[in-house]
């Protein structure tokens, strides 16, 4: 792909780019937050599936804080957080669940690329699940929340003093592009159609790359 040309470094969404997550992700708040009233649960989850790219902790703040008009601490967000990241490291360890299409691009390009995956999803967690499945070998670094995404490229940026324009980041969500965007790297799209309107490059399939 012409927009992969002079570029040596590659941020990976995790949830819907290399893993088929979302449906676990989704029960695993309403499983949570079983004994609220549903239609808050609801209310939660319409800004859950529009905020794909944003953490769980986020998320746990806006439903105690926006949705239940509740003050809540930092310490009791991570407890939250903690009852979900438990289910996940329960439901996520099946390897039918990673995406065959982009896993197979990760396992033939790694040795071309400097890989590292920047998710909303819980870093502890995440790097669980990576080693777990065997795929943490591909990526130079596995970071997460509760760091926001936006934060994490800066930092990997400065880390390895890349230049952001020899980098590209690829996900499936506008928090993903923001991700990128506000720190100059490029985006492509991938596995959500809407992404399409933001014309910066999307990928169909990356057998076609």
């Amino acid at each position: 792909m012409k927009g992969f040309i002079n570029k040596h470094v590659i941020f990976w969404d995790f949830d819907g780019v290399l893993m088929d997550s979302m449906p676990v992700r989704n029960q695993g708040f309403e499983l949570v937050l079983k004994d609220f009233p549903v239609n808050q649960v609801e209310e939660l989850m319409r800004f859950h599936l529009k905020n794909g790219g944003l953490s769980r902790y986020v998320k746990f703040r806006h439903f105690f804080e926006n949705i239940r008009g509740e003050e809540i601490t930092t310490k009791e967000v991570e407890k939250w957080a903690n009852r979900f990241s438990g289910i996940m490291k329960e439901n996520l360890l099946e390897p039918n669940l990673l995406i065959e299409d982009s896993l197979n691009f990760v396992k033939s390009n790694h040795d071309k690329y400097e890989m590292h995956i920047v998710s909303g999803s819980d870093q502890q967690e995440l790097q669980y699940l990576c080693y777990e499945l065997n795929i943490n070998p591909y990526f130079k670094n596995i970071c997460g929340s509760p760091t926001p995404k936006i934060e994490l490229v800066k930092t990997l940026l400065k880390e390895n003093n890349y230049n952001p324009k020899e980098c590209l980041l690829i996900g499936d969500s506008f928090n993903d592009f923001e991700a990128a965007d506000s720190n100059e790297v490029q985006f492509f799209g991938y596995n959500n159609p809407d992404l399409k309107k933001l014309h910066t490059g999307y990928i169909e399939s990356f057998n076609k790359l």
